[in-house]
């Protein structure tokens, strides 16, 4: 796809995402607004999947290993025919599939549940695993909050991957600089987040999470490596696409009113008019 085309389905899936918290009236806005256009790339460019077959052996897999920033993943995974945008409408909803961290067992598309922070991480490392274990050629994803990273168990992963040269391996770490209690470096600095991940012996790419060049070449560059697991560090802007939620950790996790959302609505409404594209 070109670069116009991954724009305006980024702006539908900030569009979804801004729809899914006001309905619920909860839901992570911030996280799931910066980590969109790396979803839209991994769907709509990376990514060997196949909608009408979602447990197909040989896809790649992905792991949301933030898996509070559901809205987002849930957004990419109904825009790419994984089940009907119509249902996004229920998040967070009593009976809804589609609730506050996915699970693998009722959404289609999702290839792990998650919500406890680390555990993504090595999730995905098994499933790398797994394929070089019994010589399958599917690759794996994940990302990972900047926040996050600061659990243990993602170093432990870290070495892990290192260890199992695990080279069919991507993660990206979503790196805005906010979390719920403010900046990372103030509530618990992983900085130099590329210096800590080389010293675990992984190929560290740095990338702009808002530039789908960028992020074209970084996966491309991933999927040339071998004999090591990737990282692409994505520096990205919390609450990316929405005016007055951009650089706030406030909006870490805290759903629109009906007010913030028409405003919202209007700027993403605006700009995919822009783009040539609509809803």
């Amino acid at each position: 796809m070109n670069n116009q085309e991954l724009k305006i389905i980024a702006c539908k899936i900030r569009h979804h995402i801004i729809d899914e918290t006001h309905a619920a009236k909860a839901g992570h806005p911030g996280g799931s607004l910066s980590s969109t256009d790396i979803m839209t790339e991994l769907y709509f460019e990376q990514m060997n999947v196949d909608p009408k077959n979602p447990d197909w052996k040989d896809r790649d897999r992905f792991v949301l290993s933030k898996g509070h920033c559901s809205p987002a993943l849930y957004g990419a995974l109904a825009e790419k025919g994984f089940f009907p945008v119509e249902d996004l409408i229920t998040f967070r909803k009593t009976g809804s599939y589609l609730q506050g961290h996915p699970s693998m067992k009722h959404v289609p598309g999702v290839d792990m549940s998650t919500g406890s922070l680390g555990q993504g991480i090595s999730a995905a490392n098994g499933m790398a695993l797994a394929a070089k274990t019994f010589g399958d050629n599917y690759r794996v994803y994940t990302i990972l909050g900047d926040g996050e990273i600061q659990e243990g168990q993602v170093w432990e992963a870290a070495m892990f991957a290192a260890q199992y040269n695990l080279d069919n391996l991507c993660a990206v770490v979503d790196w805005n600089g906010l979390q719920i209690d403010g900046k990372i470096e103030d509530v618990m600095s992983p900085l130099p987040i590329d210096e800590k991940f080389n010293a675990f012996g992984w190929n560290v790419i740095l990338v702009d999470a808002h530039d789908f060049d960028s992020l074209r070449d970084g996966f491309n560059k991933a999927k040339e490596c071998k004999g090591k697991p990737t990282v692409l560090i994505a520096k990205s802007t919390k609450g990316k696409g929405v005016s007055f939620m951009e650089n706030q950790a406030s909006w870490h996790g805290v759903a629109p009113n009906d007010e913030q959302h028409k405003q919202a609505i209007e700027e993403l409404d605006k700009e995919l008019a822009e783009l040539g594209g609509k809803m």
